[in-house]
């Protein structure tokens, strides 16, 4: 056999796509070949004695390139693992659809109070999807759906109040959405996810400054993916504007609002039936 090797994503993901190239000494091209749905390369041609350059290369990463010697008794080059980096440092989880599973995520917010300390809140009734793209990354793309009605600020008063018609309005606006337009690199492991929330009846263009935290197995023979998202809100952009004054320039409630997302997705179009 003339060359095997495996081709992986820094998290240890089969690169499926991936093309090993062989060059020798003159810059002529002796092998290509083309890896398997786990990132296995077999090709069988028999390589002469000498000094070669293997090239692997994949959409979307950057290449990557060694020295190789066939020896007279060899006849083969095993390249091992080849591990390559997202194009630009940067890295997500490999291509496809991915369900955010509820039950180990978290939808927060965080809102000034009297000036001096925060009230915490969250969403408990929510769904999500992804899909990342294989070819072009940007193309990825995330729809959410929030239940307005389930927010929960651990004091029912305020969060009677917080779904009435000064705030969420639930009655009349009972969903919260979000779909993105794409994703821009914004450093290792790090991304600027642009879409579209639609918040009280009103939609307005808002980034998510998003972290990949990496990806592991599930006890129930799933793969999932974690992710943090952060984004700061203003109340008054979303027509909700009610505020009390408890004293001069001390308002009740802060209008500003940073929104806190703690994701596990799993892969694949729906979650494990466990």
């Amino acid at each position: 056999m003339g060359l095997t090797a495996k081709i992986r994503t820094r998290d240890g993901w089969a690169v499926s796509h991936a093309v090993v190239t062989v060059t020798d000494m003159a810059g002529g091209q002796v092998l290509r070949a083309e890896a398997d749905g786990e990132g296995a390369v077999r090709d069988a041609t028999e390589l002469s004695p000498g000094a070669y350059t293997v090239i692997v290369t994949a959409v979307g990463y950057a290449p990557a390139a060694a020295s190789a010697i066939v020896t007279a008794g060899g006849r083969r080059i095993e390249a091992g693992t080849v591990t390559l980096a997202r194009q630009g440092g940067t890295e997500l989880p490999p291509p496809g659809p991915w369900t955010v599973d509820p039950a180990h995520s978290a939808v927060g917010a965080v809102a000034q109070h009297l000036g001096i300390s925060s009230v915490r809140g969250r969403f408990t009734e929510f769904s999500a999807a992804i899909e990342i793209a294989a070819d072009d990354v940007g193309a990825s793309r995330v729809e959410a759906v929030i239940r307005a009605a389930s927010i929960d600020t651990g004091n029912a008063l305020r969060d009677t109040h917080l779904r009435s018609a000064d705030f969420l309005d639930v009655e009349k606006y009972p969903e919260i959405t979000y779909r993105s337009a794409g994703l821009t690199p914004a450093g290792p492991d790090r991304w600027t996810v642009h879409g579209e929330l639609t918040l009280h009846g009103v939609a307005r263009p808002v980034d998510l400054d998003l972290s990949y935290l990496g990806t592991g197995s599930d006890p129930w023979g799933g793969t999932r993916a974690a992710f943090r998202a952060t984004a700061d809100l203003h109340r008054e952009d979303f027509a909700m504007n009610y505020n009390q004054v408890v004293q001069a320039g001390v308002a009740a409630i802060g209008t500003t609002l940073k929104v806190e997302l703690d994701v596990q997705a799993v892969q694949g179009d729906a979650l494990p039936q466990v």
